[in-house]
Parts: C-alpha cells; structure tokens; sequence
C-alpha cells in the first residue's frame, strides 16, 4: 500500500486549522482523513510560519522572474556591443576610402 500524497498546500490549510483556528489535531486529522503523526509534523513544518513560507515561495518566483529578465536584457547588451563595433568598423571603411 502506497502512502497518500498531499499537496503543500493542503498541508498548509490543514496547519492552519489547527495553529489559528484552534481546532484539536485529532479532530483535524479525523475529519481530513490523515494520520494525527502526519499533521503534527506539518505543524512542526508549516505551524506559525506559513505566512513566512508563503512569503518565502513569492520571493523565490520573483526572484526566478529577475534572473530570466536579466539574463534577457544581458543578451541584448552584449548583441548592440556587437552591432556597435560592426558599425564603427564599417565608418571607418567608408571614411578612408
């Protein structure tokens, strides 16, 4: 028998119920139907800072999304270095002749 996956986010609404809604763990875990040793390690993980956890993961996408635009912008840097220097290049040529 395969152990049940649960998603993040599930376990962060399950935490919740038990850390600001005040409810007993086993009436949590019996009504979502996960073990009591399963949600006292998501309050350990997720408890009192899911909020920092979600603040982490927004970060971390703001963060992937600066790079990718960085990583842009770097290109198009370097390809006007280069069609500067093929330009001046080509001045030159046309200013000796």
């Amino acid at each position: 028998m395969s152990a049940k996956r649960y998603t993040e986010e599930f376990k962060i609404e399950a935490t919740k119920q038990v850390t600001e809604r005040n409810y007993k763990l086993s009436e949590v875990a019996s009504r979502l139907g996960v073990s009591e040793p399963a949600l006292r390690n998501w309050v350990k993980k997720y408890g009192s800072s899911s909020s920092q956890h979600h603040t982490i993961n927004d970060q971390q996408e703001e963060l992937r999304k600066l790079k990718a635009e960085l990583r842009r912008v770097t290109e198009e840097r370097d390809i006007l270095k280069e069609a500067a220097a093929f330009f001046a290049a080509e001045s030159r040529k046309d200013t000796r002749s």
